[in-house]
């Protein structure tokens, strides 16, 4: 079965002279879809970008956070694991080339999960492997995406 997803990008960075010179035009765009809140996002600093609105680098990290997240409370919930918090500060590793092109060499995934009883720990930790392999966008990266879970009893 296919899915299909839309995204709208509006390039917003027009400062009047359009793109006549490098340093010319603002990086800044918007990020919408059909009844969803706009993302405000630019480029990163390095690459002349408004640090306060997110890059596609952070949202790239954001994607695979997030996608493991879901795949993970699933199993979960499937496994009798009774999973209450989960917050991921998932990290990622870009390397610039001499061209100026680049590419992710790794994104780590850092989540802390909390579980109702000490009994679930083990599962909780294993599953962590099995959302892995689910992962729409970890399965369509060249490169490694490592985890680094804790699990906690409240």
């Amino acid at each position: 079965m296919n899915h299909f997803y839309k995204a709208t990008i509006n390039w917003t960075g027009n400062l009047g002279k359009g793109t006549s010179q490098y340093k010319a035009y603002s990086r800044n765009h918007e990020i919408s879809s059909e009844d969803k809140p706009t993302i405000y996002a630019s480029s990163d600093p390095s690459f002349r970008g408004e640090g306060t609105r997110y890059n596609p680098e952070e949202l790239f990290v954001a994607s695979l956070s997030s996608c493991h997240m879901l795949w993970y409370l699933h199993l979960c919930s499937e496994a009798g694991v009774v999973v209450i918090d989960y917050i991921d500060n998932a990290t990622g590793t870009m390397t610039e080339t001499e061209d100026g092109s680049g590419h992710f060499t790794e994104v780590t995934l850092h989540p802390v999960v909390i579980v109702t009883e000490a009994s679930m720990v083990d599962k909780a930790n294993e599953l962590h492997y099995e959302a892995h392999k689910f992962c729409f966008v970890a399965n369509s990266c060249n490169f490694p995406v490592h985890h680094n879970p804790t699990c906690q009893v409240i």
